[in-house]
């Protein structure tokens, strides 16, 4: 089967299967003959096209688990929801499974997998080790056998700027050059010559321009032999693979030849070599107490889309570090999301450290420690660094894989792309007349009755339009707390004649008007609307399953896992939330701030006003010291004391209190 578009997205207009569906029941009963040895299974929709590639220990176990709905992942029911067929392949071993799990994701590029968000390939620095003179290149080439890949390098001007820097460091060929070329074709037609390769290119040959100016080593001309031009290849693979203290240790080695003989001309060009190496150290910001060799993988994720970043560690030092932007996000649990990165990535690079840190223990880490460890030829370890540099470091990676999520959003107007989306999806799924340009939602906050308020968010194109936010103090005296009487208070007052002809609260009716709460929050907010003779598209969004709960059906919409829509309702429910804490914890505070003072004893009226007169503020107050305190005039040492327990007491039990 071809490899898919990247375009392609599965059909999600059928709803979602039972287990009792016929077409579900038909898959397990064939998944009930699928055998119990290891292997990878691809799951398929109607047209054939592979949506998603997994391996198992026990495929039958592992599949069954698809079929029944057990998989608590989210995608799974949206995924089965199309899967109508599905193949396997059986391997020896577990470790066998992940290396063709790869294989298969690189070949059909599942839309359930995790991959890079875009389709192209990413640069490398190639050293062609199967030619009598290997040279290096900058390549976006397939992997070749006889070639070894250096990268991938999501910077392609960083990867350019290597090459031309080790070239000054190293005197080596450069893929582009027309008489390596040339030279190339004659040994390849020619193997007998190889031998003496430098001999019959000195006769036939002719200098390149790299080779006059010193940055050739004079291949074409017959100027070196096949085992100096060895040692300079091995010199340049050390420095691909950040290892330039043992090239360092070998340029000095050749100065002091080169002096011993009173050939200072070319003791100073391999001096100069030194200095070029021995600058990029200087220029190096982040280095490691030790000569570790590791590389640091930090993530960042969106609803729907994510990014990595990597840091490449040589020698305790970062030689270079690579993003990527990938296709999933938080619709993907957090460690689905590390491990498909780790084998797509690590499927492609032959640059493997001693050590991999990344954020989160994983499941899979001896096994993929196993991949990683035969790919390198040596040990290689996956750990989750818990404290000290290695911890910094991760954290460094993953703040510049936020930096980089940012900087791809804007560069393809990715979050506009996703909020027309958003609204497209709302209005076809909650089954309104046109998208919900201006969508109200309504929060409530209190505290066991007290200091009631509501809050009132306004997102105008999908986004959030602060400047009509509006918040509400609760009128009503409540004993306890009262979400339904709160929530009909607010809504009788928003669009009471009053409000509703007021230009500060806009005179049209919202779009979509959102209740953060289930079916019964829905319908008290229905009630109130009915009561003030309006017709306003509404709907809930209970915060437990993040499920969406409309006025005309008992059963709760489920807006996709990861879907634009989703995300768009989370955030504005998210926001009135958090608008709503703000101002309640702003009222309990401004009332807390004087009564608290009354219950210190020494504490009276005339202390009282010091005391405030003296800080400005009660938030002030509250992060000053006990000496500080004493310093207001007409407050003892030990009155000042019992102020500051005073304060940290009611802290700790406002931080408890309110969530």
């Amino acid at each position: 089967m071809s490899t898919r578009d990247s375009s392609y997205m599965p059909d999600f207009t059928q709803q979602a299967p039972r287990p009792e569906d016929e077409g579900l029941a038909s898959i397990a009963e064939q998944v009930s003959r699928v055998p119990t040895e290891p292997g990878c299974y691809l799951w398929k929709d109607g047209k054939g096209e592979v949506i998603y590639v997994g391996k198992a220990k026990n495929l039958r176990a592992r599949m069954r688990q698809y079929v029944t709905l057990q998989d608590d992942r989210d995608k799974i029911p949206l995924m089965m929801q199309v899967v109508r067929s599905f193949d396997y392949v059986v391997v020896g071993s577990e470790h066998e499974a992940l290396v063709l799990e790869r294989n298969l994701i690189e070949q059909y590029h599942p839309y359930f997998n995790v991959d890079y968000k875009d389709d192209k390939s990413y640069p490398f620095i190639a050293i062609t080790e199967s030619d009598a003179y290997p040279c290096i290149k900058y390549t976006r080439e397939k992997h070749r056998k006889g070639t070894r890949y250096f990268g991938p390098y999501t910077d392609a001007r960083a990867a350019r700027t290597t090459i031309d820097t080790l070239r000054k460091v190293v005197p080596i060929c450069i893929g582009t050059c027309a008489e390596w070329k040339r030279t190339k074709r004659y040994l390849d037609s020619h193997p007998d010559d190889v031998a003496v390769a430098n001999l019959v290119l000195a006769e036939r040959g002719r200098p390149c321009f790299d080779s006059h100016v010193g940055r050739g080593p004079g291949v074409c001309c017959g100027a070196i032999t096949t085992a100096d031009y060895g040692r300079h290849v091995r010199q340049v693979e050390q420095f691909l693979e950040g290892r330039r203290s043992a090239i360092i240790g070998d340029l000095r080695e050749q100065m002091a030849e080169a002096a011993s003989e009173l050939e200072f001309e070319r003791a100073g060009r391999i001096k100069h070599r030194i200095d070029v190496l021995e600058g990029l150290d200087d220029n190096q910001q982040v280095v490691l107490s030790s000569d570790v060799s590791l590389d640091a993988v930090g993530f960042y994720r969106e609803e729907t889309i994510s990014a990595a970043c990597v840091f490449v560690v040589r020698e305790g030092r970062v030689v270079r570090t690579c993003e990527f932007v990938l296709n999933k996000g938080a619709d993907v649990s957090e460690e689905e999301l590390v491990e498909g990165f780790l084998k797509r990535y690590y499927g492609e690079t032959a640059d493997v450290p001693a050590e991999v840190c990344v954020p989160l223990q994983l499941s899979d880490a001896e096994l993929i420690a196993e991949w990683l460890t035969t790919r390198r030829g040596r040990v290689c370890r996956v750990r989750r660094p818990q404290r000290g540099e290695k911890r910094h470091l991760l954290e460094m990676a993953a703040s510049n894989a936020h930096h980089a999520l940012n900087r791809y959003m804007v560069r393809t107007g990715y979050a506009d792309k996703r909020t027309n989306q958003a609204l497209l999806q709302l209005e076809s799924a909650l089954a309104l007349d046109a998208p919900p340009m201006r969508i109200e939602c309504f929060d409530i906050s209190t505290l066991h009755g007290a200091f009631t308020v509501a809050s009132m968010v306004v997102f105008t194109n999908g986004l959030p339009d602060k400047g009509q936010y509006r918040r509400f103090k609760i009128r009503t005296e409540l004993d306890e707390a009262n979400d339904f009487v709160s929530m009909q208070e607010v809504l009788g007052r928003r669009y009471g004649a009053k409000n509703m002809s007021d230009e500060r609260f806009a005179a049209a009716p919202p779009d979509l008007l959102v209740v953060d709460g289930g079916k019964p929050q829905l319908t008290a907010a229905m009630e109130q609307l009915a009561a003030l003779g309006l017709d306003i598209p509404a709907c809930g969004l209970a915060k437990s399953d993040e499920e969406v709960f409309v006025p005309w059906d008992d059963t709760p919409v489920v807006l996709p896992s990861g879907s634009p829509s989703l995300y768009l309702i989370k955030q504005v429910r998210d926001e009135s939330h958090r608008f709503a804490i703000t101002f309640h914890r702003e009222l309990r505070t401004k009332a807390q701030s004087v009564s608290i003072l009354d219950e210190v004893e020494g504490v009276g009226p005339k202390r009282k006003r010091a005391i405030m007169r003296h800080f400005g503020s009660f938030k002030r107050l509250r992060q000053a010291s006990a000496a500080e305190i004493a310093e207001v005039k007409g407050v003892p040492e030990a009155v000042a004391q019992e102020v500051w327990r005073t304060i940290r007491a009611w802290e700790d039990e406002n931080d408890s209190e309110i969530g």
